[in-house]
């Protein structure tokens, strides 16, 4: 028996754990490596564009407002976003911003101590998402966190009830 607790005590320091998934709330100020995000706003939209130069989605454009700021010493390029479904389904953001305005763009590097905020856009289906957010480290090897992106709807509030007797 003496003879086994030394194996046990070094068998169960072998084990590895899976690294914490560091998820954030929309609003805070959320920090991977040299990089700080905030998400500040989302909404959804059935269509964008103008009159003669309209854009439909095959679900719903979510559009989300962000601002990335770089607090290292160096110059980082971040690649476009992911957003991850309650189901594990992942949502690339599409790479045309026709029609959105203060699109985030596609060339996105920041130098040392810039900040850039613009919105980025999804194609989804109507439900709760976390959006996965990187740290511009090579691919495969850089650091991730997550911001939770709730499911919500706003309401038109331009719509008027006609009154009876038509005042």
């Amino acid at each position: 028996m003496l003879l086994l607790l030394p194996l046990i005590l070094v068998s169960s320091g072998c084990t590895k754990d899976a690294p914490a998934q560091t998820v954030y709330q929309m609003g805070e100020r959320a920090a991977t490596g040299s990089l700080s995000y905030n998400v500040v706003q989302t909404v959804w939209k059935t269509q964008l564009g103008e009159l003669f130069n309209l854009r439909s989605p095959q679900n719903r454009f979510l559009l989300i407002t962000l601002s990335a700021t770089n607090g290292g010493g160096s110059e980082v390029a971040l690649p476009f976003f992911v957003l991850e479904g309650p189901n594990g389904k992942e949502i690339k953001e599409l790479e045309n911003g026709e029609g959105v305005d203060n699109w985030f763009g596609l060339l996105r590097t920041l130098k040392p101590a810039e900040n850039h905020q613009g919105i980025i856009v999804f194609d989804a289906p109507l439900t709760s998402y976390r959006l996965r957010l990187t740290d511009g480290g090579e691919p495969g090897s850089e650091k991730l966190i997550w911001v939770e992106i709730p499911l919500r709807i706003d309401t038109d509030t331009s719509i008027s009830v006609p009154t009876p007797g038509g005042r």
